[in-house]
Parts: C-alpha cells; structure tokens; sequence
C-alpha cells in the first residue's frame, strides 16, 4: 500500500525526510490509558511513507500522561519533580504502545529522548544528529521525546512542536506534520464567526499571521502547545527549507489523509533543506580555526566529498568538535566553512593520516572525515561546480 490513494500534490510527494509530531491528547485518553488504535493508525501511517521511500522521524508526547495515573498523581498542575517522575514511568508504556503498533510492521523503533542542550550545543547536536541518522540507515523508527525526567525549566523545549521542528532542521527534513486537534489556521474564531476562513497556504510569517495565534486558535493542541508554539514551530522549519502542516490528528490516519488532500495549513519555504544549510554554513558560522588541504583534497572537495585527515597539511586556531573552521587550500584561498568532527588537537595528531590510523592514534574509533560533505559549505567562487549539488561518489583526500 503507498501512501496517497489517490492523485494530489502536496509537498509529501516530493519529501525524502519527514518529521510527524503527535501530541499527549491524540495518544492518551481522558482516562490516562493509551489509545491503541490510535497508536496502531500513526503506525499505519509510517508504514505507509516508508514504502514510498520516505525516512520518518516521530516525535511523540505522552509519557507524563501515561506516568501520572501509575503514580497516582491525579489531575491538575505537577510540581517539576513530580513532572519528571511521571515522565520516567510514563516513557517505557509509551514505547511499549508503539513497539505493539509497529510490530504487525515488522519496524524496529528506537527511544531518542533529547533537550534542548542536545540541539542547541553544537557538540551534542552532532551527537544526537548521528544517532539519528544511524537509526534511519538501519530501518529504525526513531521515536523522540523531551527528556522530562532530567530536563529542567531552564532546559526545556516546553512543548514538542519546537522540539519537532529541530528535529527536523537536525536531520535535513524537508516536511514537518504537526497533527493537532484542528485542520489549521483561521483568521478568526471559527465556532464563533461566520467570517472567519481557513488559510490553506502560508508562504512567509508575517506579523498579521503571527498575531492569528489568537482567539481560537490559542488553545489548538493540548499539553503545553497551542497555534503560537506551532507558528513558531513553523518558523524554524521554513528558516531550514522544510515544509510544515497543520492538521487534524483525530481522523483515521491522518499523515496519509493529508496527502490525499485534506484540510490543512502548509507552510512552504523558499529554498530546499540542503540550500538553506548550506547558506547557514556559508554565512552565519565564525571559524574558530582554520584547516589547511592540498591539492587533491581541494580537488576532491570542489567534486562534493567529504574532508579526509589525508588531505590535511596544517591545522591553526584552538576549536573543539562541532565547531565552526575554515577549509584553506594551497594558495592561501579560503574554500569554505564547515563543522569539524574532531578538536584541533585532535585533528593535528591525524595530519596526513588515512582513516584506519585513527583509533590507533587517539585510542578511539572516530569519524572517517575531519568535515563531512554534509557539514560544508564551500565559497561561491567554487560552488558553482555542479557536482556539489549530487555530492555523491565515495570521500576521498
């Protein structure tokens, strides 16, 4: 079974990545048990996207929900402590529900708990996008969280549209879905105004859009979203080329639903994941240091590969792994920037070295390339090679 039945455009089609963030409401019921059929439609629904070729990523509520009826917590407002306590108990019968919905599927699924450290410092971002990554290639389902048994108010996302959203800026998604107990924005109160319409398409978040956060749709989502933390969810994602929809969770698979053309807001970017990236790289990083390449890893990296230690003739400037460097060739030119997988001291050790040299060295198995291909952006004055663009080909120094 694929997943649109019949024809309609929308930017799933052309998705190779896509983030879906279910919330507390659509998955627990007023009682505090697990909805199993609605575990067993997003499955269905994953099950689907994948068949059509498609890497998902769910990031899923529901552990504080399921936690506080086995602790006895009642209704009402929870302290921090007793917050984080529900979440430990509520994780594990969050993941059994979806292990038991995935399983007549045959998909493995994989816990990922993160807070916003893990997205924000640039060492742990690497981390947590690896281990993420990995999953996707081993056919895994990765089912992401916010770490509420750890996280404080000082390192909380608050709600899981924003942690959806960086998410999906981490792994390159091109769609976000954030299902939510309405069909997408309004200009007013639809319950209360006839005047009041729904916007199918959004194409730049201006203030007149953000200030529709309002009136009714303030309270859209349950837990502790609403529309402005999904406006501001959408923001993120546009800012890194992903596409974002808002739409109804409750009707039977939803995310097959919505590429058959159900009502919903999408929020569309004008420039694909990888360009909005690769300006990212190019513009926004301040090197901490500078590598310095010879002639053939230049050559290799205006062809779209991958920076190996073989390549490297000199290292300059104190920068840990995950910071930003700037890629030197034999003229003195600056060829890019890029995100370093190893330290400067680190990397010095490995000049000139092949890959099977590292864990000897450093007494640990690390990265093959010094900067993945992924993680560069070269100049314009070399970027124009279209082959960047593909960025395929085996590395080599």
């Amino acid at each position: 079974m694929t997943l649109a039945d019949t024809p309609h455009t929308t930017p799933l089609d052309a998705a190779r990545r896509v983030v879906i963030k279910v919330g507390s409401a659509l998955l627990i019921g007023e009682d505090g048990a697990a909805r199993d059929a609605r575990f067993k439609s997003f499955a269905d629904d994953v099950d689907a996207l994948r068949r059509d070729r498609k890497d998902v990523v769910l990031v899923s509520s529901g552990a504080v929900a399921l936690g506080r009826g086995v602790l006895g917590l009642g209704e009402g407002p929870l302290k921090l402590e007793e917050k984080q306590a529900a979440a430990a108990a509520g994780q594990a019968r969050l993941m059994r529900a979806f292990d038991a919905a995935f399983a007549p599927h045959k998909i493995a699924t994989a816990q990922a708990l993160l807070t916003s450290d893990d997205t924000e410092n640039r060492r742990r971002w690497l981390n947590a996008r690896a281990t993420l990554e990995t999953l996707l290639d081993k056919g895994a389902t990765p089912i992401v969280n916010e770490n509420d048994t750890v996280a404080t108010e000082e390192i909380r996302y608050g709600d899981n549209d924003r942690l959806a959203a960086r998410v999906a800026q981490m792994i390159g998604a091109d769609v976000l879905v954030l299902l939510s107990d309405v069909d997408g924005l309004y200009t007013g109160d639809p319950q209360s105004s006839s005047e009041a319409k729904h916007i199918p398409e959004v194409h730049a978040l201006t203030p007149d859009i953000m200030a529709m956060a309002g009136g009714a749709n303030k309270h859209a989502g349950y837990g502790s979203g609403g529309m402005a933390t999904k406006l501001e969810a959408a923001r993120i994602a546009l800012t890194a080329g992903c596409a974002t929809a808002i739409t109804l969770g409750t009707q039977e698979r939803p995310v097959s639903a919505l590429a058959n053309g159900a009502r919903a807001t999408w929020f569309i970017p004008d420039l694909s994941p990888e360009t909005a990236r690769r300006q990212w790289l190019a513009g926004t990083l301040n090197p901490s240091g500078e590598i310095y390449v010879d002639a053939g890893a230049t050559k290799a990296l205006r062809g779209g590969k991958s920076l190996l230690h073989a390549g490297v003739t000199a290292i300059s400037g104190r920068f840990e792994r995950g910071d930003a460097v700037a890629v030197i060739d034999p003229d003195g030119e600056t060829l890019g920037h890029g995100i370093s997988a190893y330290s400067a001291l680190d990397a010095e050790k490995l000049i000139g070295r092949q890959s099977s040299d590292i864990e000897p060295i450093l007494g640990y198995r690390g990265r093959p390339a010094l900067i993945h291909r992924d993680d560069l952006a070269l100049t314009a004055s070399v970027s124009h090679n279209p082959s960047l663009s593909s960025a395929s080909g085996a590395d080599v120094s």
